[in-house]
């Protein structure tokens, strides 16, 4: 029962089957070869988009890439509290902005509003000494499992571009948000007002596979020298393209997420039922219930693997624990989550 994190899951047998089906043969280094060239034309067709495409080791190198294409000095990048490029990634932000300071702009279930983002942007005027409001990052789906709607994020771009402000998404789990959604890939990004998408591969279902796709190229500028300089330029570039070359094959992608997200839904409905209270609402892959210490502990001697969570919520006798699902999850586990934690 291995609910502590999508990244604890494998790869995909049809994402497995392309790395070993471009397995052969030769080709040309860095990116130049034909199927990264291949991969790069999905690209576009699945986000109706002339975009470029740039390939990381990982997520956090995504987002503190695409923060560096944007820098400036005095530089402030708004986002959620709970965000990750906040709360997870070591400063990488700030380091590869070369001081760009995160702002965290008020949350409220991990989502940000508009209204506050226009607040915090006005404390910031021109000429202030202060800083320059420079990037809006928002995650999707957020840490908190609860997902924008393309109308909320056009509504936080348009209060960022008032300023000229580039707009950044995280879509670390871009596919889990997208299949709630029901939208396409151009509603959730370009056609909403985002510049620049890190959008992630490996939680769901890929071994290592995240990139940058630039939607708006004159608004974030030097990422393919920023990249070569944080080590982030694949070598042998193929075997990430191979990855995406599976992972998009008859919307294998979104099936991966399809059956995560039913899994979370089943997970947080059994939960329901047995009496445990939810933090947030279930909308992508994640639950955060409420347990009390005894089906904790029954939980995990059952093997059962999660993380708890107090900060999504705690009292005297219960606290909250996140439970991850993934294109892995099997029908059986989150029954025997549920059956267990039912007492």
């Amino acid at each position: 029962m291995i609910f502590a994190s999508d990244n604890w899951a494998g790869a995909s047998q049809p994402v497995i089957d392309a790395m070993i089906r471009h397995n052969t043969g030769s080709a040309p280094a860095y990116g130049t070869d034909p199927l990264t060239e291949r991969v790069t034309q999905r690209f576009r067709d699945i986000f109706e988009h002339d975009v470029s495409v740039l390939f990381t080791a990982t997520g956090t190198g995504a987002n503190a890439l695409a923060m560096a294409g944007c820098a400036r000095p005095a530089g402030l990048v708004m986002t959620s509290g709970t965000a990750h490029i906040h709360c997870d990634e070591w400063g990488a932000t700030e380091f590869y902005t070369h001081g760009m300071k995160l702002v965290p702009v008020a949350t409220t279930k991990g989502r940000i509003s508009a209204g506050d983002l226009a607040r915090e942007i006005g404390k910031y005027p021109e000429g202030s000494r202060f800083g320059v409001p420079v990037a809006l990052s928002l995650t999707q789906a957020s840490e908190c499992g609860t997902v924008y709607t393309p109308a909320e994020v056009a509504a936080l771009t348009g209060a960022a571009k008032t300023r000229g402000m580039v707009c950044h998404m995280d879509g670390a789990r871009f596919a889990n948000a997208l299949v709630h959604l029901g939208c396409t890939p151009a509603e959730m990004t370009w056609k909403a007002g985002i510049d620049i998408l890190s959008f992630g591969a490996t939680k769901n279902g890929c071994w290592c596979a995240e990139a940058m796709v630039v939607f708006n190229p004159d608004r974030v500028r030097d990422l393919v020298t920023l990249r070569a300089r944080a080590g982030h330029l694949f070598s042998k570039s193929r075997f990430v393209a191979a990855q995406f070359d599976g992972y998009f094959e008859g919307g294998h992608w979104l099936d991966l997420a399809g059956h995560a997200n039913a899994m979370a839904r089943r997970l947080s409905e059994g939960l329901a039922a047995a009496g445990h209270k939810l933090a947030y609402p279930v909308q992508a892959n994640e639950v955060f219930p409420l347990l009390d210490l005894a089906t904790i502990a029954r939980l995990r001697a059952a093997g059962a693997a999660f993380y708890e969570w107090p900060e999504a919520g705690s009292s005297e006798d219960r606290v909250a624990v996140r439970l991850v699902t993934s294109f892995a999850t099997p029908e059986a586990d989150v029954d025997r989550f549920v059956e267990i934690a039912g007492g």
